[in-house]
């Protein structure tokens, strides 16, 4: 008899054990789940501000056309060289020289700061005044960290 009982308790408590192991998991996958969706909109809305304000010269003889996320954990700046036509330029040169740029830019941007605290690869496409595909920049997060 108090073996039964003494098993009884066990099962009991085995029960709760279980109980609350599968209380903890539903609220972790709740919880992390809302944080990917804050992520997601934080991001979508960043996005959607810059989009919202574009074309929008950036600097002398480069506009800014649109941003996309593209992939997970990734987004893409769609940009035109407004002074370069690619018939004529020495691409590889153009290319070396924004890539160094956009490093330290990625690096210190207080614009870029949601892309790097969530590890986002930044592509940017270039293309020149005629709108001809010039060649696309990938900065990895290793690259600005």
């Amino acid at each position: 008899m108090q073996e039964k009982e003494n098993k009884r308790k066990q099962n009991i408590r085995l029960l709760i054990a279980i109980a609350i192991a599968l209380i903890l998991v539903v609220l972790s996958q709740f919880y992390f789940y809302q944080g990917t969706n804050a992520l997601d909109s934080e991001i979508t809305e960043l996005v959607a501000k810059y989009n919202k304000n574009c074309p929008l010269i950036i600097q002398e003889g480069i506009r800014l056309d649109s941003v996309s996320l593209p992939d997970n954990k990734a987004a893409q700046y769609n940009l035109t060289l407004l002074h370069v036509e690619k018939k004529t330029a020495d691409i590889s040169l153009i290319q070396k020289e924004i890539e160094k740029s956009l490093v330290s830019t990625a690096k210190a941007n207080p614009g870029l700061q949601a892309f790097r605290d969530n590890d986002f690869a930044l592509f940017y496409s270039y293309s020149d005044q005629n709108k001809v595909f010039l060649f696309k920049i990938t900065i990895a997060p290793d690259q600005y960290k």
